[in-house]
């Protein structure tokens, strides 16, 4: 539930699951699933989170949950 107030991807997404009508239970454990895949990929790759570089995965995904501009990532 931490991540929700600190990744801005993990609010949209908190916010996307609420509004498909899913508990707030639902909604952390499909987050806490997201986490997972990020956590396991970055230990198989052996590389460190970075929230810049899965965001810019996420806008080449064309993914709903990137709301900010691009230019403000690259710099």
């Amino acid at each position: 539930a931490h991540s929700i107030t600190q990744s801005s991807w993990a609010e949209a997404y908190y916010r996307q699951q609420r509004a498909k009508g899913c508990s707030y239970q639902a909604t952390l454990r499909a987050l806490a699933f997201k986490w997972i895949r990020i956590v396991y990929r970055c230990w198989k790759t052996s590389t460190v989170y970075d929230e810049k570089t899965y965001l810019l995965a996420l806008t080449r995904r064309g993914s709903t949950l990137v709301e900010a501009p691009m230019e403000a990532l690259s710099s």
